[in-house]
């Protein structure tokens, strides 16, 4: 997959198959799309391509809403790649482009610059400047400007259009399985061990603190069942999403209790994967209660069937 960060530097005229969007999560609604896309491009002979955005749009218009995201730009990258297509835009949602109007984004973006012969957008698409550009008007411009537009419908769970609000939702209710099905595979995130406080070796569990960006969604405060990618091993884990009230902390952190593990790990890149929710931050009322449910989440986890 090509990746192109600046437009300017795209010169390429062959025709695409291209859909538009933030791809936040690529969710199974997102995979439906891009599948639709390759089958396209096949029988058209077109290449296939996706344009996206960084930063979101909503950071920008509403900074107050603290939007945390699913994936960070390389997580996305990597999972698009993973479905096969061929050009990836990665535009900047600068002053300039956030300006353009409908039309102008149609004619100067779509047409001019990308070639592109085949549009496909979600059912609730729209773009350009307050929005002036939807579905319908690119059905109006197609036939002058030599494409063609294709509106996809939304993918339901649970009687409810997929989007990626209802699984960040999802997420911070805790709801970890039901997002794992949304996404179409298991909620991960991702990030250096720091050093913490190192209270957990005190009590017979000694846990890495992740590192995690700032921009990506964390799900709701308490304890998880996850497993840990870590210097090429897979393991079963205990995750901590809170301010340890027990000891008195204050200060939000990640920290995963790997199980039968107890290697130097500091400055090591680490991910886990979500499985299961535990339940919610407690502060217990002295180390001993919190021994008592350590024990108990650990095994619960060792008997998880991953």
């Amino acid at each position: 997959m090509k990746i192109i960060k600046n437009l300017q530097d795209y010169h390429q005229k062959t025709p695409l198959a291209l859909s538009i969007g933030m791809f936040d999560g690529v969710h199974i609604g997102h995979q439906f799309i891009v599948n639709q896309l390759n089958s396209i491009s096949r029988k058209s002979n077109l290449e296939s391509a996706l344009l996206t955005f960084w930063p979101h749009p909503r950071t920008i218009f509403s900074p107050d809403d603290d939007l945390k995201l699913l994936n960070t730009i390389e997580e996305k990258t990597y999972f698009i790649a993973k479905h096969n297509v061929k050009h990836l835009f990665l535009k900047e949602f600068d002053p300039d482009f956030r300006n353009l109007s409908g039309e102008e984004f149609v004619k100067q973006i779509l047409v001019k610059k990308l070639n592109v012969k085949y549009l496909i957008i979600g059912h609730d698409h729209t773009f350009g400047k307050d929005k002036s550009g939807d579905f319908a008007l690119l059905e109006k411009m197609a036939p002058e400007f030599g494409f063609e537009v294709q509106q996809v419908e939304a993918v339901d769970f649970q009687e409810k259009h997929i989007s990626s609000t209802q699984i960040r939702n999802a997420l911070v209710s805790g709801n970890v399985k039901e997002a794992n099905e949304m996404l179409g595979y298991v909620y991960s995130v991702s990030g250096k061990v720091v050093h913490g406080k190192k209270i957990g070796r005190t009590i017979g569990y000694p846990t890495a603190n992740i590192a995690v960006n700032s921009m990506k969604l964390l799900p709701k405060k308490g304890a998880y069942i996850v497993d840990v990618f870590v210097k090429d091993q897979n393991l079963k884990g205990m995750l901590s999403i809170g301010t340890n009230p027990t000891v008195l902390g204050n200060e939000l952190s990640v920290e995963v209790y790997i199980l039968y593990f107890d290697e130097d790990i500091y400055d090591e890149e680490i991910s886990v994967n979500f499985r299961e929710f535990l339940h919610d931050e407690i502060k217990f009322e002295n180390l001993e209660k919190l021994i008592e449910r350590l024990d108990e989440d650990k095994i619960r986890t060792e008997n998880f069937n991953f």
